[in-house]
């Protein structure tokens, strides 16, 4: 089969023919129909995170956004057949351990990432496999779009989870997003969906406006102002601070900037993970945290029965994931689409869906 294939850190990759996948005992192959490609892609391209143990290795395929129907089924597996639409988390839980057994398998303690190991081939193929599918795949409710599957995505699903459950998130709520790539407008619009305040925070003005689409209030431009959370907190009424505020970038300026636009007893939501600059470490000023009782609130994934709640709310026109949609592109374009995800000027997310 066709697949894009990683030669090393930030060498060019290419569409090889690959062997097709194994089908587990308890898992699936699954016939790629699309497939959103991710920032996370181009920090595993990049040779990030090694600090976190992940080590990319040549021969990889990624792709963690995917939809698609189910070619082959396993002798273990009872809820899913040939011929079903299906997506699942990036996350692959084992279904087992103490986490999945209480509801989150976002933090199996056996998880795999899948498209970043070379034991799990990612979606940037012509087909891919999953394992525990009783676990980890999602029947998609009839005559969803793959393209706006797709679009819900790492990005969507975490910062949906992030913001709706993480965090308490109330109507009329002032909500301050830094960052407003795919993940950052996906954090918008479900802060928008939920009923709160939202404030846009980008350097990038076409993001900006983009968010301003997807339901935010408010925007600052950052290289217009000189106090990023000052400009936040001028926004909020009284100036009193965000009652939540998202990094969705992960870089040190928007974590501090984040955490510095909290008001008293406000939660910061930390979506984005880290460049080689920061190395998973970020200085933050505790001793305000501690004084204005903020809180420090990691957001990792979703687990696969948080979908029914998203496509209940696509269904009621609630959100649109589809809406962040950039641009369809074929599986020739990925490589490309990933090396320039590092110029920052990408909006909305790019999906594959030309295998």
């Amino acid at each position: 089969m066709r697949a894009v294939v990683f030669q090393g850190p930030e060498e060019p990759m290419e569409v090889e023919e690959v062997d097709r996948p194994d089908c587990p005992p308890d898992g699936v192959v699954i016939e790629t129909e699309a497939c959103g490609v991710c920032r996370s892609d181009w920090h595993a391209w990049q040779g990030d995170w090694s600090w976190i143990g992940m080590m990319m290795t040549e021969g990889l395929v990624f792709g963690h956004e995917p939809v698609g129907v189910v070619a082959e089924t396993g002798d273990e597996v009872e809820n899913f057949r040939e011929g079903d639409r299906v997506t699942n988390p990036f996350n692959l839980a084992d279904g087992s351990c103490v986490h999945c057994k209480e509801g989150h398998q976002n933090r199996c303690e056996r998880s795999i990432p899948m498209g970043f190991v070379n034991f799990s081939t990612g979606a940037f193929a012509e087909e891919y496999p999953v394992r525990a599918a009783d676990t980890n795949l999602i029947k998609l409710p009839e005559g969803v779009d793959s393209v706006d599957v797709a679009g819900l995505g790492c990005r969507f699903a975490t910062a949906f989870h992030g913001v709706a459950h993480r965090v308490d998130v109330d109507p009329g709520d002032w909500v301050a997003v830094h960052g407003c790539g795919g993940v950052g407008l996906s954090a918008v619009h479900t802060a928008d969906a939920l009923g709160a305040n939202v404030i846009g925070v980008d350097l990038n003005q076409e993001a900006l406006d983009k968010a301003e689409e997807l339901g935010a209030d408010e925007t600052i431009k950052v290289d217009d102002v000189q106090d990023v959370p000052q400009a936040v907190k001028k926004k909020t009424p009284k100036s009193r601070g965000a009652e939540v505020s998202v990094d969705a970038l992960g870089i040190a300026q928007t974590c501090r900037n984040s955490v510095n636009s909290l008001g008293k007893g406000g939660q910061h939501l930390q979506i984005g993970l880290t460049t080689s600059e920061e190395e998973g470490e970020v200085s933050i000023p505790v001793d305000n945290i501690v004084t204005d009782e903020r809180e420090f609130i990691g957001s990792y994934g979703m687990p696969a029965h948080e979908y029914d709640e998203i496509f209940r709310m696509m269904d009621h026109g609630k959100i649109d994931p589809g809406a962040i949609v950039s641009e369809t592109i074929s599986l020739e374009e990925v490589p490309g689409t990933i090396a320039s995800m590092g110029d920052y000027d990408t909006v909305g997310i790019p999906v594959c869906n030309s295998f």
